[in-house]
């Protein structure tokens, strides 16, 4: 009860502000960047209105670029980790590289490192795995996905299936260059990841004091 009466009062101090914000770092790649898309119409800008209506207390923070790869994500996250302080981490990276037909090893390790980053920085991480075209083969393709979901076990960190790849399949659904999601499929790609981050969103920011 003491608590209660106590809460109150401080919400009633004009100096105090609560909570404020927890934040959603999104580390991807043009899947993710809004490339070739209306501003503010891409599936991370969606996310952001959705959690205004559902979890007021959480922002993204997008730091994805159009063309990166994992290394290039590594490269970037540490600064990005220390700027932004996010309390969940989402790793959408990967497309790339296997454009590239980057060996599968460097792309774990890559990916390792970035979700040890994001832990030591006290954040949880989301893993997407990216969507291979056939350029190089099955069994690379296979290789990379089975990647994935090794690294998402070893590294106890939820993974998120490839969230474009029944898109993907719709000519109704993509861009002219037919690797890019139009506007119409950027609320399915958020519909996709939802459920994966929907329990995470536990803010536990405390009070602050401008």
């Amino acid at each position: 009860m003491h608590y209660r009466v106590l809460l109150g009062l401080l919400l009633c101090l004009p100096g105090v502000l609560w909570a404020s914000q927890c934040s959603l770092l999104i580390v991807g790649d043009s899947l993710s960047s809004g490339y070739g898309l209306a501003a503010n119409e891409g599936w991370v800008d969606q996310l952001g209105m959705r959690l205004k209506k559902t979890a007021p207390a959480w922002q993204v923070v997008n730091a994805s670029v159009s063309g990166d790869t994992t290394q290039n994500g590594l490269q970037r996250l540490p600064s990005a980790l220390q700027r932004q302080r996010p309390q969940g981490v989402l790793i959408e990276l990967g497309g790339n590289d296997a454009l590239r037909g980057t060996p599968p090893a460097e792309i774990r390790r890559n990916l390792e490192t970035m979700i040890r980053q994001a832990k030591q920085a006290g954040a949880w991480v989301l893993l997407f795995e990216p969507p291979v075209l056939p350029n190089y083969g099955k069994a690379y393709g296979e290789a990379v996905a089975r990647l994935y979901r090794e690294v998402a076990r070893e590294q106890r960190v939820t993974l998120v299936p490839c969230f474009i790849c029944d898109i993907g399949v719709d000519p109704a659904l993509m861009q002219a260059d037919g690797i890019h999601p139009n506007g119409r499929a950027q609320a399915k790609m958020l519909d996709a990841v939802w459920p994966h981050l929907e329990p995470k969103l536990r803010c536990t920011e405390a009070p602050s004091k401008p």
